[in-house]
């Protein structure tokens, strides 16, 4: 019961070290592409219905084609918000950057503020820009006569990944701290700092009052493909084809989409097409409003998770569970437990380390199984020795080695005296007792790489030694006599019980006309000449000269 519990600690302490080592490998990301992929997966058809108060007026081709080249006067900006405004738009976004003043005419700035302050409802962007990679960043803001009188201020930083694919936010950003809402969120109606869903940012304890500081991230569900939301053109909504209707109590992003102009952007649902910046802050409010947001877990439950799921699994090999089944349960089991949560409470838990930590160790337990019954397949299992079916292999390999090196080859049999009397007086467990401490004996003397040691079989054991002379046989033989006389077994009431062997031992340089079977039965006579010469001794065949 003892060696039991040592065993099972054993193997507990064993799976919480694979276990602690996987999610080391988790929070370090080495599969952090392969867990890209596994998101994208599950989320590039997963839709839902855009929220229908979203509109996007687009500076599309056709309207660069109807108002001219690009920039346009500010007083044409300052007209679309007038048109917005007598239409009754909620909310405007006005993702354009007017962060220098008009040099021509500065009636336009003045225009454009005018033009703000009626609406009371726009929102304009800031964006951080660093003059080079070691420069401290600089927010870039509206001129002052046009932010001054702006509803709200907001960040369009958008994160893109490793890959080029944009996969989430982060919802507050700013030089020093994390102040500005992102835009889609700003025109979504989320302004309660409380309120604000997303992980902080781990970096940002680290950086100086300088810097671009951005927290709570959130990955970004799409409600669809490009395309996904209502489009209008920039010069219908200003020449007035399009019906006051569709404008009235909508949130309105106005942004560039025309192409070659216009930020592309790579998304799980872009299906090979591209996505403008309009869109994604259009796809960043609808988010919002649906309270879509997908949180990932956080690194310490990330880690936790993918550890406890990779030890589950180094427990089961332990069981008496087929290995089949182990596999068909843990190697689903990471990707199950990513779909459930990410499907049914909005958490992303990246699978692929779990995954591939899984299948590492089921190899290399099914590597270890394959070995253990291939050595299981020549062990006699009571002694740990080689069985018969390995002792004639090694028997016939180490006659064809001899023979082609001329090297002398010797054979002992081994027999246990009496032993019949151990299992009638004692029982069959001091008789396995015997067989297994002869076993030992023999075994600690046979240390040689290429030596042999088999239970032939009952309690017949033999000894293969190559290139060993008649000479060192008996040596081993002399040796394994004397400690077998010295140590004998343990029965009842503490008293000891003597062991004794009979050995015949053959020594031959084999020729093509020395089969294997002709040096077992000169061994075998030798064995049988010792025992009626009165057991406890040796024979040798041919005698020592």
């Amino acid at each position: 019961m003892r060696m039991l519990r040592l065993r099972w600690h054993h193997h507990l302490l064993l799976a919480v070290a694979v276990g602690v080592l996987a999610g080391w490998i988790s929070h370090t990301k080495v599969f952090w592409q392969q867990d890209e992929n596994a998101y994208d997966r599950l989320v590039g058809n997963w839709n839902y219905t855009a929220d229908p108060s979203l509109l996007i007026v687009a500076i599309d081709d056709h309207s660069l084609q109807q108002l001219g080249q690009w920039p346009w006067p500010r007083s044409t900006h300052a007209r679309l918000l007038d048109r917005l405004q007598q239409a009754g738009a909620e909310h405007v976004a006005l993702d354009l950057l007017l962060i220098e003043p008009d040099r021509k005419d500065r009636n336009q700035d003045t225009q454009l503020a005018d033009a703000i302050q009626r609406s009371g409802n726009v929102l304009l962007p800031v964006l951080a820009v660093a003059p080079s990679d070691e420069a401290v960043p600089e927010e870039l803001m509206p001129v002052p006569v046009i932010s001054a009188v702006a509803a709200q201020l907001a960040h369009t930083d958008i994160e893109v990944e490793g890959d080029g694919i944009t996969r989430g936010l982060y919802l507050k950003a700013g030089i020093g701290s994390a102040y500005w809402p992102a835009l889609g969120m700003a025109l979504a109606g989320h302004v309660d700092p409380d309120a604000v869903p997303g992980l902080a940012s781990p970096q940002d304890t680290a950086l100086t009052p300088y810097q671009w500081h951005r927290d709570n991230y959130v990955r970004l569900r799409y409600a669809g493909p490009p395309g996904t939301f209502p489009q209008v053109s920039y010069s219908d909504v200003l020449e007035g084809r399009i019906a006051p209707g569709m404008l009235h109590g909508r949130r309105v992003i106005v942004g560039m989409t025309a192409s070659g102009v216009a930020p592309r952007l790579l998304t799980p649902t872009s299906h090979e097409r591209w996505m403008s910046g309009s869109e994604y802050q259009a796809n960043v409010a609808s988010m919002l409003l649906a309270h879509n947001a997908i949180l990932p877990l956080m690194p310490f439950a990330q880690a936790f998770f993918v550890a406890l799921l990779v030890m589950l699994c180094a427990l089961a090999t332990t069981s008496s569970l087929p290995p089949w089944l182990v596999a068909v349960v843990a190697i689903p089991a990471p990707l199950l437990l990513s779909f459930i949560l990410l499907r049914g409470f909005n958490l992303w838990f990246a699978p692929v380390t779990a995954v591939a930590c899984i299948v590492v160790l089921l190899l290399a337990w099914g590597l270890g199984r394959i070995r253990y019954w291939r050595r299981q397949a020549n062990r006699d299992p009571l002694t740990g020795l080689a069985n018969r079916m390995r002792f004639e292999e090694t028997l016939q390999l180490e006659t064809d080695a001899a023979r082609r090196s001329g090297r002398p080859l010797s054979l002992l049999l081994v027999d246990v005296d009496h032993f019949k009397s151990y299992n009638d007086t004692y029982g069959h467990y001091v008789g396995d007792r015997v067989l297994r401490q002869v076993a030992s004996t023999i075994d600690d003397l046979t240390r040689r790489p290429r030596d042999l040691a088999a239970r032939f079989g009952g309690d017949e054991f033999a000894v293969i030694l190559p290139d060993t002379p008649q000479a060192g046989a008996i040596q081993l033989i002399e040796n394994l006599l004397a400690r077998t006389r010295q140590q004998g077994i343990a029965v009842d009431k503490g008293r000891l019980a003597q062991i004794s062997l009979t050995i015949g031992v053959h020594t031959v340089v084999p020729t093509a006309q020395h089969p294997p079977a002709d040096l077992f039965e000169a061994a075998d006579a030798a064995l049988y000449r010792a025992k009626e010469a009165g057991r406890d001794t040796y024979n040798a065949d041919p005698p020592p000269a």
